[in-house]
């Protein structure tokens, strides 16, 4: 009779290690789990050491192409896409990653994917191979592939995967498309301040020297500027970067992080963004982790480590020591005051009723629309704003130029 080596949780999440003795796979689950124990890896020992040695004589390594940086989200989700397709279609997974493979043009998911494939024919599952790739594949993505590995249902895990990103993905290119619009506007607008400043100025001043003008302060204080501008332009280019590294190095304390996020949720109506836009993701992320059979502990630790604020990265933390004591996930979210009450009582009902995943789910398709709204919200708020403030800039450059061309025109007139 073979033997399974397998890796499990139990109830509490915590980790177990053992073999077990079954006739097939599915038999070796089947005890598994009336142990009381989720699977996450399994494979026949003897065959996988076998299959491995077998494969490392006749390996032969694939010429790569040299990368930098990581797989985009865009083509994440088309790669998942297509194989959720081919493997719906009745496909090998081994021949259905050697078809993406073939297609993908050079890059960092060609190379991952050339990888996998010989890690499969070595003896690994999709899951591990995936998880040896963290520039193309994260944890959220190796766990789900854990999870459909070890119930049986990769093909829905993937479509769920898929539907995921692209939901994910669809979110943040509606927020960048509406942001497109203002940060172009005030873009133009600082350039063309800029040349007035540098080009234009300077003009006017050897005017007001020649004819000795006397100066109001409005066109002293603009000529000062201008003469700012020229001696230190490099500091205007510059002063985006170092804000840049600033930030960078304040976000690698946990207390600096912590602050700038909170600071970054009180900011009106982009605050609004930030925290309806995560909660979003995170909901989105915890439902489709729960209802793809990923433990409950274990898609906690992921969903905090995917939040991306640190606020909402405590309200988790404070969760999961919730629900290790046997509580529930309602309670430590109303107490971090992170979300409305709406969502807690939908999690709340969802608990009760054993419809988490559900309610999850449904509170990220309402905060999706919410988030939408808010940005048309900013955008048109942002209008009438920029509008005000760029008339301002432009007519005080106007008249601090006009006061003394006016002295001049009265002297010379006189």
């Amino acid at each position: 009779m073979p033997t399974y080596q397998y890796e499990a949780m139990d109830h509490t999440g915590r980790e177990v290690k053992d073999t077990i003795d079954a006739a097939t796979q599915e038999e070796a689950q089947q005890l598994i789990r009336q142990k009381g124990f989720f699977v996450t890896k399994i494979a026949e020992k003897a065959k996988k050491q076998k299959t491995r040695a077998t494969a490392a004589k006749g390996r032969r390594r694939k010429k790569k192409s040299f990368t930098i940086g990581r797989i985009s989200t865009k083509q994440l989700c088309t790669f998942t896409r297509q194989l959720s397709t081919l493997q719906d279609a009745g496909l090998p997974i081994l021949r259905s990653l050697k078809i993406l493979e073939g297609q993908c043009k050079p890059g960092v998911l060609k190379n991952a994917l050339g990888d996998i494939v010989e890690d499969i024919e070595s003896g690994l599952t999709l899951s591990e191979a995936c998880a040896k790739h963290p520039k193309a594949f994260d944890r959220l993505y190796c766990n789900m592939l854990k999870a459909g590995e070890a119930g049986g249902a990769l093909e829905a895990i993937l479509q769920r995967l898929a539907d995921f990103k692209e939901k994910a993905q669809s979110l943040k290119r509606r927020i960048k498309s509406a942001m497109v619009y203002p940060v172009v506007v005030i873009s133009v607008a600082c350039a063309i301040v800029g040349f007035i400043l540098y080009f234009i100025i300077p003009k006017f001043e050897a005017i007001f020297k020649d004819f000795n003008v006397p100066l109001p302060g409005m066109t002293v204080f603009l000529i000062e500027a201008s003469h700012f501008i020229i001696k230190y332009f490099y500091v205007v280019f510059l002063t985006p970067l170092f804000i840049w590294v600033f930030f960078k190095l304040l976000y690698r304390n946990r207390t600096g992080a912590y602050i700038c996020d909170r600071m970054k949720l009180m900011i009106p109506v982009m605050g609004t963004i930030v925290e309806k836009s995560t909660v979003a993701r995170t909901t989105r992320t915890l439902g489709t982790l729960v209802t793809s059979g990923v433990p409950i502990l274990e898609s906690l630790n992921i969903v905090r480590d995917t939040a991306g604020n640190a606020v909402f990265e405590r309200a988790f933390t404070r969760i999961y020591e919730s629900i290790r004591e046997g509580e529930t996930i309602a309670q430590p979210l109303k107490e971090a005051r992170i979300v409305d009450d709406i969502v807690v009582n939908m999690i709340d009902v969802g608990e009760e009723t054993g419809e988490l995943d559900t309610m999850l789910n449904k509170i990220a398709d309402n905060y999706d629309e919410e988030v939408e709204t808010a940005v048309e919200s900013l955008v048109s708020l942002l209008e009438p704003i920029m509008i005000v403030i760029l008339g301002g800039i432009i007519g005080f450059i106007v008249i601090a130029l006009f006061l003394p061309l006016i002295t001049l025109i009265s002297k010379l007139s006189g």
